[in-house]
């Protein structure tokens, strides 16, 4: 993959959503979103570029909260060459997995993986908006025929899927787009296990972030990024350091 830009590259179009849809994180709020022309997605150079400002993708959209009267979802990314991987929660959850083997598989549908997403979803999500699980819920999602787009799998000796993680490769860090496990295996922390072990490969293929999605400062289910220091936040302008009260 080529970092550098071409001055043959298309311009980038984004669109708002017509009309606002209730927020997922603060149920108080309703929210939108600028995103790409799906009939003309961005490069990989494009991408990259976009997730510096604040972009993730989806399926095939990616895109970035637009909302009118809210600015609460902002971006978050792990330095991942500073973050203390020997601390004793991490390393004790490390240290409990230490059986398992990861791999990079293409992020392409499998009756394997689909299986566990389905499980998950029931067992941890039914009272939320991806329930009740489909195929065609999955593919929209989690396939992808982008070549940065992959599977990041973790399997025990026997080969049985644990879980897997969709993940994009960026010119300068990954952006983990959504983590699903098999519920029988929840006392390994797999959640927060993913998130190590993509702080791991990163500093294996040498890029400097982990790209973990949105901070909602008054949202519960954002607690949990917290504890993977340092933090930085990005504020519509610039990346700054986590602060937990603003």
């Amino acid at each position: 993959m080529n970092n550098n830009y071409s001055p043959d590259q298309d311009p980038i179009k984004l669109f708002t959503l017509a009309e606002d849809h209730p927020c997922s994180y603060l149920n108080d709020r309703n929210a939108n979103s600028a995103f790409v022309d799906p009939s003309q997605p961005p490069t990989w150079e494009q991408y990259s570029a976009l997730s510096r400002l604040g972009f993730r993708r989806s399926g095939n959209h990616f895109y970035r909260p637009h909302c009118r009267q809210c600015s609460e979802c902002k971006s978050s990314r792990i330095r991942a060459f500073e973050i203390d991987l020997s601390r004793k929660r991490f390393k004790r959850i490390l240290n409990k997995s230490k059986h398992l083997t990861l791999s990079l598989e293409p992020a392409t549908f499998s009756e394997e993986h689909y299986d566990i997403y389905e499980r998950y979803i029931t067992q941890r999500h039914h009272d939320g908006d991806m329930y009740p699980p489909s195929i065609e819920q999955y593919k929209g999602f989690l396939t992808s025929e982008f070549p940065f787009s992959q599977l990041m799998s973790m399997r025990d000796d026997e080969g049985q899927l644990i879980l897997a993680t969709c993940i994009d490769i960026l010119d300068d860090g990954i952006s983990a787009i959504y983590t699903y496990f098999d519920p029988d295996y929840s006392d390994l922390s797999p959640g927060t296990l993913a998130i190590l072990k993509m702080c791991e490969l990163a500093i294996e293929q040498g890029h400097p972030y982990v790209y973990l999605g949105y901070w909602v400062k008054d949202s519960p289910k954002m607690a949990y990024k917290r504890q993977f220091t340092p933090l930085d936040i990005f504020d519509g302008q610039n990346w700054l350091g986590f602060n937990p009260e603003s």
